[in-house]
This record gives structure tokens, C-alpha cells and sequence, in this order.
């Protein structure tokens, strides 16, 4: 049976559905108002001065006009009081939108020409769908495999570039429940307009039975543990000991690193992403580059799983996407892949610097 879309009401705007909505609106309001105003000013204004100051007569000596004070002065500090409103205004949105939040959940997007691949810390896996639930801020960490993408999610009012070598990073807060629409909003070649999707907003004992009937294998710590350990042999490295030629990797996420070319860098996503592929690039202080390059040996999904990996061995607990009540097994698992406070630290191990 054919369902027939209602098109007798169609919205002028998408519904505001997150915390920060109302702000993006009030300020797109704003400036819609200040330029109807002086738009309209103008018009009336042309319309005004081409009737009254018509010519009347030919060849006739206009009156001097000598300069005023107080309209220069007008004219000078109305305009530069607008324009500071619309500054701070979308200073403000900007921060509010692009300060990720310390205790939002993490969930991983990885686009691709022409799909949205998402992944839950969890293990669970969506293509063109994201599963969030109310009330509940959520980060959003972004890369892609090909071309240059842009999430775009207009009843949160948010979006972001998704760019090829690198993670972007967006956030929001799902304020009710319901299906909303996903778009890429960068053209990303002859099937753009099909990339697209739906994001479902679902109340939090919803969104835990979603999690529970959607089970996966892995999660992307697990996976990342595996292609650490077995697969990739970074362990033979990186595993501590003896033998042990790279840097230990515990507790290193959002610290501080010294290069041998006496440059600084915070180790967050992209420094891990970077020394995995491009290793050479950043030869840490007290290290050999001794690290072999694995550019084209993983996918953006694997890098992804070795980034939540290695974050985990920092205590990075803090991207769970299941409730508290919900989320034993993922803490667990967490826990396991945290250094124990009672081992004592080798010499070696105090080195601040990485083979990457």
C-alpha cells in the first residue's frame, strides 16, 4: 500500500530539538530583523529623497549643505552597537556549540562515499541511522575515507566538516524524542543527495533496550585491543618489559609532548592518528624513529578502534553510550584496560615521549 505524504502544512523552519536550537535561532531571527530594517530604511529612503529633491527647474543652484554633528555621530555609533551585538551573539553560539562538553558519551562517524558509518562504544553499529538517547549530551567524533563530507543535522541546528586525514568533533543534546533528518551538506560527488539519513532521539530506558537488542561482538576498544595485540603487533613495541622499544602508552591521553624538534603537542585524537600513519613526522624526545609507518595497512574504521584503544589505557571512561544502570560490562571492560596503581614503575617507564 502506498503511504501519501501530507503536504498540506509544510514548516517555513525544521523543529529546534536540541539544548542549543533556540540560541542559533533567536540570533538567525536578529539578523533577518536588522537587515529587513535597514533593507526597508533604504528603499523608503530613495523613494523619499527622489520626490522631494526632485529636479523642479533647469539649471538650478542647489542650496549648500553644510556637515552635522550629531547625525555623523548617529549614524557612527547605531551601526557599530548592531554589529557588536551580532558579534558577541555568534561568539556565543559558537562557543556553546563547539565546546564539547566533559561528560558527553562518544560515539564514532566515519563517512564514505555515499554513507554515514556510525559506531557506539559499545559495539554497536548504524549505517544512515544514529540512535541517541534524551537528555543526554553526545560527542560526535568525525573522519572520513574519501572526500570531504559535512554532517548536518538541522533540528539540532549543528554541523560540521568531516575532513579526509584528520578527526572533527561536533556535539549536542537531544531535547525530545522523535526521527529526525541527516544530511551531508558538502557536496561529495554524484550522489550526494542520497547521502542522508535519520537521527532517533528515544527516552533512556528506550535507548538501553535498543543497546541490549543490538549486541555486537566488539566494541571499538575490544577491536582495538585486538589489532594491538595480535594483528598489527604493535604490542612487540609497545607491551612494556624488557623488550620494550616504544613508549608506554598508559595514562598518556591530553598530556602534554616535547618533539626532538623542541615542539609541543597535546596527545589527543589526532596526535594518535598521526603517529600511526605518519610516525616520522613527530619523533617524540628521549626516542629513535624507529616506528614503521602503517598508512594503508588500516581503515579509518580500524583507526578509530585503535584511538578508543588507546584512550582506554588513559582511563577514558567517560564516552559509554549505555545508562548507568546499563553500563556494568562496559565499565568492566574499561577497567581491565587500565594500568594497575599497585605495579611499580620501571625507570624506563617515566620517559614523557613515544617512539610515534
Amino acid at each position: 500500500m502506498m503511504i501519501m505524504q501530507d503536504t498540506s502544512w509544510v514548516p517555513l523552519f525544521p523543529e529546534d530539538a536540541s539544548s542549543f536550537a533556540w540560541q542559533v535561532d533567536y540570533l538567525y531571527f536578529y539578523l533577518i530583523a536588522v537587515s529587513g530594517f535597514f533593507a526597508i530604511g533604504v528603499v523608503i529612503a530613495i523613494f523619499f529623497f527622489a520626490i522631494k529633491y526632485r529636479a523642479k527647474e533647469k539649471f538650478a543652484t542647489p542650496d549648500e549643505i553644510h556637515g552635522s554633528i550629531p547625525l555623523e555621530l548617529f549614524w557612527s555609533f547605531v551601526p557599530f552597537v548592531i554589529s557588536m551585538t551580532i558579534f558577541l551573539g555568534g561568539a556565543v553560539v559558537y562557543y556553546n556549540q563547539y565546546k564539547i562538553p566533559a561528560d558527553a558519551m562518544e560515539i564514532y562517524v566515519v563517512g564514505k562515499q555515499w554513507m554515514w558509518k556510525v559506531q557506539h562504544r559499545t559495539g554497536q553499529r548504524e549505517i544512515n541511522e544514529l540512535h541517541v538517547p534524551v537528555g543526554r549530551k553526545v560527542k560526535l567524533t568525525m573522519t572520513t575515507e574519501d572526500v570531504l563530507h559535512d554532517f548536518f543535522i538541522p533540528a539540532f541546528r549543528t554541523k560540521a566538516d568531516v575532513v579526509p586525514g584528520r578527526y572533527t568533533t561536533m556535539w549536542f543534546e537531544a531535547t525530545k524524542p522523535g526521527k529526525y533528518r541527516l544530511y551531508c551538506a558538502e557536496y561529495c560527488g554524484l550522489n550526494h543527495a542520497g547521502m542522508g539519513g535519520w537521527v532517533y532521539v528515544m527516552e533512556q530506558k528506550d535507548f538501553d533496550n535498543w543497546l541490549a537488542g543490538n549486541a555486537s561482538d566488539q566494541t571499538p576498544v575490544q577491536a582495538g585491543e585486538d589489532l594491538f595485540t595480535n594483528k598489527l603487533g604493535c604490542a612487540s613495541c609497545h607491551a612494556g618489559g624488557d623488550s620494550q622499544r616504544g613508549a608506554k602508552l598508559e595514562n598518556i591521553f591530553g598530556k602534554e609532548v616535547k618533539f626532538v624538534d623542541g615542539n609541543t603537542a597535546v596527545r589527543d585524537e589526532q596526535y594518535i592518528r598521526n603517529s600511526i600513519l605518519n610516525p616520522g613526522s613527530q619523533i617524540v624526545e628521549g626516542y629513535q624513529p624507529i616506528m614503521p609507518t602503517f598508512k594503508g595497512q588500516v581503515t579509518e574504521e580500524q583507526l578509530v578502534s585503535l584511538v578508543a584503544y588507546i584512550k582506554s589505557l588513559s582511563g577514558d571512561t567517560s564516552a559509554t553510550g549505555t545508562s548507568t544502570s546499563n553500563s556494568s560490562s562496559t565499565q568492566e571492560d574499561s577497567t581491565m584496560n587500565q594500568p594497575k596503581e599497585s605495579e611499580p614503575k620501571k625507570p624506563s617507564e617515566d620517559k614523557e615521549g613515544e617512539s610515534k
